[in-house]
């Protein structure tokens, strides 16, 4: 299965049918949606607090930013864990374990994804572009993050942080603590929600010697840094809404998302 998993990167390749479809999948593409909407928020306001009016192709720039390097930094997180998936029977049927996808394959539609990120952020703005790379950093890290430290959710809170402040940097041109605060508010909501995620994992992890707060602290201690992160992140969120003068519907979301909230946590149990 190993072998499977880490193929030779030595010499050409012959095609594979399907090969983008797999690697789609691979990459979770559909999820893509998801990582949208706190980008849009941040996009939004940004544009009605200057004269508020929509700008289609800096939101169409944005999608296609957020896009590729959440394309990037998901194909990145797969090659650098692949031998920890081989390892894990929940993740043992991933595409790179399984040689659905070759190693060489997926770097190729990583890189692709890079350069298409880089791309729409040099069409935004100088910022952005002058930026952009940061914004790649912890997108690589996080996945080694579980190998030096019991806290790689932080690491992946910061990677997701990123988006909102990109995205009201790719509008104005400017840097914003109100999209500062968005950021962490995101950044907070997924780090309590990998604490969650993780606690599945936790025997296979112990056993492999793959470190997070679950399996370094159990899962008790994980499901209450969640609860804790998930009331800072409502805080926040509120602190954005007030400082940017939010309108009904943004606190109507809000509600939403408390329920959510309230309801996620209590259907989470340790055992």
């Amino acid at each position: 299965m190993t072998a499977s998993a880490t193929p030779d990167l030595v010499g050409p390749e012959p095609a594979r049918p399907g090969a983008v479809r797999a690697f789609l999948r691979l990459v979770m593409i559909e999820h893509s949606v998801f990582a949208l909407p706190f980008a849009y928020i941040a996009s939004l306001t940004a544009m009605f607090l200057d004269d508020g009016s929509v700008h289609w192709w800096e939101l169409l720039l944005v999608t296609v930013a957020m896009v590729g390097l959440r394309t990037f930094a998901m194909a990145a997180n797969r090659i650098i864990d692949r031998e920890i998936d081989a390892r894990n029977p929940r993740t043992a049927n991933r595409e790179l374990v399984t040689g659905a996808v070759s190693v060489r394959t997926a770097w190729t539609g990583a890189l692709a994804a890079l350069v298409v990120f880089l791309g729409a952020a040099a069409l935004l703005n100088p910022l952005c572009l002058v930026l952009a790379p940061i914004a790649v950093v912890p997108m690589v890290v996080y996945p080694y993050g579980k190998r030096f430290t019991d806290f790689p959710h932080a690491i992946l809170g910061l990677a997701q942080a990123i988006g909102p402040m990109g995205a009201w940097i790719a509008v104005t041109g400017t840097w914003s603590w109100d999209a500062v605060i968005l950021g962490l508010a995101v950044g907070v909501w997924i780090g309590g929600f990998d604490l969650i995620f993780g606690s599945q994992d936790v025997a296979a992890d112990r056993a492999g010697g793959v470190r997070s707060v679950p399996a370094r602290f159990g899962i008790p201690a994980a499901l209450y840094g969640a609860r804790g992160s998930h009331a800072v992140t409502t805080a926040l969120l509120a602190w954005y809404g007030a400082a940017t003068g939010a309108g009904a519907f943004f606190w109507a979301g809000l509600a939403i998302v408390v329920v959510a909230f309230l309801y996620e946590h209590s259907i989470v149990r340790p055992h």
